[in-house]
């Protein structure tokens, strides 16, 4: 019998934003969509929401703490209004990078690998490096 197809990445909830192009910290997070989560997860064979975060911004030479409360208070807090593609999006538990038009791309949860997706919650903390 033939053998099932396994799927080992996630499909993106939605398609990357216009923002991405020409956004370095974007134009890196994008190359990890599908990525699988995992709790304590810092590298591309895994990650959680603030090791994504960490490992991104690396890329570019900005060291960030490793747990989101921690990365919470690594930049300067903006307000929504100022926010731009590239600025860490935080609330309670969780870390994300903004991509603009009120999408992140992070890694969301057990189950769901790393993603652009549409963001909901209104107390949100926009943080610029």
């Amino acid at each position: 019998a033939p053998r099932p197809v396994v799927r080992t990445r996630a499909v993106a909830l939605q398609a990357p934003p216009t923002s991405v192009a020409g956004n370095a910290i974007l134009e890196i997070a994008a190359r990890y969509v599908g990525t699988p989560y995992r709790l304590g997860g810092n590298t591309p064979a895994a990650f959680d929401c603030s090791g994504f975060t960490s490992y991104v911004f690396a890329q570019v030479g900005i060291s960030l703490p490793r747990t989101s409360s921690q990365q919470r208070h690594a930049g300067t807090v903006i307000s929504r209004a100022d926010a731009k593609p590239g600025d860490l999006v935080w609330w309670p538990g969780h870390i994300a990078i903004y991509a603009g038009d009120n999408m992140i791309i992070d890694a969301p949860g057990p189950g769901r690998g790393v993603q652009f997706r549409n963001f909901w919650h209104n107390n949100l903390t926009f943080i610029r490096l």
